[in-house]
C-alpha cells in the first residue's frame, strides 16, 4: 500500500489547459472518489496518476516516489476500466494469471494469488468458463480479480460500473466496498454518480471545469458545499437556488413574495443588503401550520416515489419554482397551497458573482 500525492498538476492540450493545478494528498489505506460531471476533467487526472496521460507541469508521487517519468507498467499500479476489456478466448483463470504470467512468475505462486482472489470474488466456481459465460456483473469481477492478483500499491477504477444495470450496480458498490475493507489498498475510484462517490468513498474531490472545486468527506460536501456548482450537484433532486438579498443588518434573507428568512445566529453584516443566493435542498422542507410557515406553496405536480414524494410548485408574485420532498406518500391536488418552513441551519448562501459559500 502506499499513499498518492498531487503536487499541483496541470495538463494542457495545446494551448487548451484542461486541469488547472490540482493538489492532494491521498492517504494509505484511503478510498477517494473523483467525482463530476462528464467532460469536467475527472478521467484525465485518473489517466495522469497511472502514466496513461503525460502532465504538462506538477509532481504525482506515489508512496514517496514521484512518477513523473516512469512508465505506467513501473508504477506498481492496476487499474479497471470502464470496459471489462478480458480476453474472449482465454478462461477467467487465463484473465486473471495472464499479467502474472508474462512477468515470469512461478506457476504455484500464480494458481495460489488466483484461487485467493477468486475465493474473495466468489469466482471460485467460474475459473473454468470464458467471459461469454458470465454475467456483466461476474465480468466485472473477473476484471478486478485480474488487478487483486497482482497486490499494486494503489488501485484505479475509471468508471467500473456505468455498463451495469441499477440493480447490479447497487450489489456491486456493495462488493467494491467490501473489498477495499478486506484489502484496505489505496484506491482513486471515477464516477459521475453522485450515489456511488457518496457510499464508496472516505473522500470525494468534485472537479468543476478542470478544477477541484472541493475535496472533503461526503457528509461534508454535502452538509457544507463549497461552491453553488458542488451544491447543486451533490444531491438528488438538485438544490433549489433563489435570488435573494440580505436584510440591511445581516441578519436574514429576503426571499421572493415579501418574505424574510431568520439566519439564525449566522449574521453576515458584510453582505448587508447585498444580492445573493440563497440555496434549499428539497428534503430540508417541512409542512408546517399556519403561523410556523415561512412560505406557500402552490402544487403544480406531485411525483409519488413510494418512500418519499416529490412536491413540484411555485410561490410568490413572480412565481419562483420550487421543488420541495418529503416523507412518506402524500397526495396533494394541484393548486394546493402548502405552507411551508425551513430550518435557519439549512439555508446555504453563495456568493452571486463568484459562486463560492457564504460562511
Amino acid at each position: 500500500m502506499a499513499d498518492v500525492s498531487l503536487n499541483n498538476i496541470y495538463k494542457s492540450f495545446g494551448k487548451n489547459e484542461v486541469i488547472h493545478g490540482i493538489s492532494c494528498v491521498i492517504r494509505d489505506g484511503e478510498f477517494i472518489v473523483i467525482l463530476g460531471p462528464s467532460g469536467c476533467g475527472k478521467s484525465t487526472v485518473l489517466r495522469m496518476i497511472a502514466g496513461l496521460e503525460v502532465i504538462s507541469s506538477g509532481d504525482i508521487a506515489i508512496d514517496g516516489r514521484v512518477v513523473n517519468q516512469l512508465e505506467p507498467a513501473d508504477r506498481d499500479i492496476a487499474m479497471v476500466f470502464q470496459n471489462y476489456a478480458l480476453y474472449p478466448h482465454m478462461t477467467v483463470f487465463k484473465n486473471m494469471a495472464y499479467g502474472l504470467k508474462i512477468r515470469r512468475m512461478p506457476k504455484d505462486e500464480i494458481k495460489q494469488r488466483v484461487q485467493k482472489a477468486a475465493e474473495i470474488l466468489e469466482l471460485t466456481d467460474f475459473l473454468d468458463r470464458k467471459p461469454r459465460q458470465l454475467s456483466g456483473g461476474q465480468r466485472q469481477r473477473v476484471a478486478m480479480g485480474r488487478c487483486i492478483v497482482r497486490e499494486p500499491k494503489v488501485f484505479l477504477f475509471d468508471e467500473p460500473l456505468s455498463n451495469l444495470d441499477a440493480k447490479l450496480r447497487v450489489q456491486m458498490r456493495l462488493e467494491i466496498r467490501k473489498l477495499h475493507e478486506d484489502l484496505k489498498i489505496t484506491s482513486i475510484y471515477v464516477t459521475h454518480d453522485q450515489v456511488e462517490a457518496m457510499t464508496l468513498g472516505d473522500r470525494l474531490i468534485v472537479m468543476d471545469n478542470g478544477y477541484a472545486a472541493q475535496i472533503g468527506s461526503p457528509l461534508e460536501v454535502y452538509e457544507r458545499p463549497a461552491t453553488r456548482f458542488v451544491a447543486g450537484f451533490i444531491g438528488s433532486p438538485a438544490m433549489n437556488f433563489l435570488e435573494t438579498r440580505i436584510t440591511p443588518t445581516g441578519e436574514g434573507v429576503e426571499i421572493p413574495g415579501d418574505v424574510t428568512l431568520a439566519l439564525a445566529n449566522r449574521k453576515v453584516p458584510e453582505y448587508g443588503g447585498k444580492a445573493v443566493v440563497l440555496g434549499i435542498r428539497p428534503e430540508h422542507f417541512e409542512l408546517a401550520g399556519e403561523e410556523a410557515a415561512n412560505l406557500r406553496l402552490m402544487v403544480d405536480h406531485v411525483e409519488l416515489l413510494g418512500a418519499d414524494t416529490l412536491v413540484h410548485g411555485h410561490f410568490g408574485e413572480d412565481k419562483t419554482s420550487l421543488t420541495v420532498r418529503l416523507p412518506d406518500v402524500q397526495q396533494f391536488e394541484k393548486h394546493t397551497i402548502l405552507p411551508m418552513a425551513v430550518p435557519p441551519l439549512k439555508l446555504h448562501l453563495f456568493d452571486k458573482d463568484s459562486g463560492k459559500r457564504i460562511n
